[in-house]
């Protein structure tokens, strides 16, 4: 199995910054997809950005050129910048491994005053 904890997250001015980073433990070895989602209270989860275990990257049409996926080791970062109001939701970070299993965060809050 493998834990992800995340940490970041919290309260932001429309046009602010905030980065979110996700550490994982247990079977890290094995991952070879690393993502984060997000998911607002009455709508379906949604993929933000991920990064594959040779460094590709793909990007939502909405945060592209705002967001930075990235990854060390073990860790797992998303750097967001020129937020908006509607990038409001509870952000989760979320792995797959080699079998095609997934193991997800508790999710952090974020959220985006106008």
């Amino acid at each position: 199995q493998v834990q992800l904890v995340e940490f970041g997250g919290g309260l932001v001015q429309a046009g602010g910054s905030l980065g979110l980073s996700c550490t994982g433990s247990g079977r890290v070895f094995q991952i070879y997809s690393w993502a984060w989602y997000r998911q607002v209270p009455g709508k379906e989860r949604e993929l933000v950005a991920r990064i594959s275990l040779g460094g590709t990257t793909s990007y939502a049409d909405d945060v592209k050129g705002r967001f930075t996926i990235s990854r060390d080791k073990d860790t797992l970062y998303l750097q967001m910048n020129s937020l908006k109001p509607e990038d409001t939701a509870v952000y989760q970070c979320d792995v797959t491994v080699y079998g095609g299993t997934s193991y997800w965060g508790q999710g952090t809050q974020v959220t985006v005053s106008s």
